[in-house]
């Protein structure tokens, strides 16, 4: 029996790369794709595979949110997160998002392999080059002097609310997104700004980036042209404007 094998990644030619590494194995076979966290979450639905590679770093929904959304839906399917980040906040979001696997995009085909046939077994993969000492820490509940990042105040939601932001998104554009209304990205965005200690989106974007929250290619245009001194204030800013954070609008 073939294990079946879905791939989330918003890079084309890695997707494909994969792809073809993956169906190389006899008994493994791939049976879906998905280019962002909002397409992964539908289609793992509807297809259920047995084993999900999740890039972590996707526009839009991040494969944390993902992996987050599929386990309450569906906890049988195993999910390996593939990124290129060892940092322990990556390492712990994603345990604790009820990630399997967690496998570094420099490890040899060997290790990825040798992570699918681990999930696939019910048992648990973290590449060699993740802090020992992370994990650790991490399994072993050890939270006693953690110091907490800016990531660790907010919510799951008001998270994927700062990507969404970040990636140019208008307060209403995010509210589609998130099948919420305005007025919840709104209450939502006031938390997470008084959270972070910040005046206004220029500040948020340039955090998200700072702390990798974010990357510039999935942002929608350069950074430089969104952030004209005189466009921004610490009160409203028009919905016609990316990284909008004020809707005046009636549905606001």
């Amino acid at each position: 029996m073939k294990h079946r094998i879905m791939i989330v990644e918003d890079h084309n030619l890695l997707r494909e790369g994969l792809r073809s590494m993956i169906s190389a194995v006899a008994d493994f076979e791939v049976v879906a794709e998905a280019r962002d966290g909002k397409e992964a979450v539908r289609t793992a639905i509807a297809v259920a595979p047995d084993v999900i590679m999740m890039d972590l770093s996707m526009p839009s929904m991040n494969g944390i949110e993902a992996t987050m959304q599929i386990k309450r839906r569906n906890p049988g399917i195993r999910i390996i997160a593939l990124t290129v980040y060892k940092s322990q906040e990556y390492v712990r979001e994603a345990l604790k998002a009820g990630v399997d696997g967690y496998v570094l995009k420099d490890a040899t085909y060997d290790e990825l392999i040798v992570a699918i046939r681990s999930v696939v077994n019910g048992k648990k993969f973290l590449s060699p080059d993740v802090s020992g000492q992370v994990v650790n820490s991490y399994l072993n509940g050890d939270t006693t002097d953690k110091p907490q990042t800016p990531w660790d105040k907010l919510t799951s939601r008001e998270r994927s609310i700062v990507k969404l932001v970040a990636e140019g998104r208008t307060n209403r554009s995010a509210a589609e997104f998130l099948n919420v209304s305005p007025k919840t990205i709104e209450k939502h965005r006031a938390s997470l700004m008084h959270k972070l200690g910040l005046k206004n989106a220029t500040d948020l974007v340039l955090l998200a980036l700072e702390q990798g929250w974010v990357e510039r290619e999935h942002m929608r245009g350069g950074i430089d042209s969104k952030f004209p001194d005189s466009s921004f204030s610490e009160s409203g800013f028009d919905d016609t404007v990316p990284f909008d954070f004020g809707d005046n609008s009636p549905n606001a």
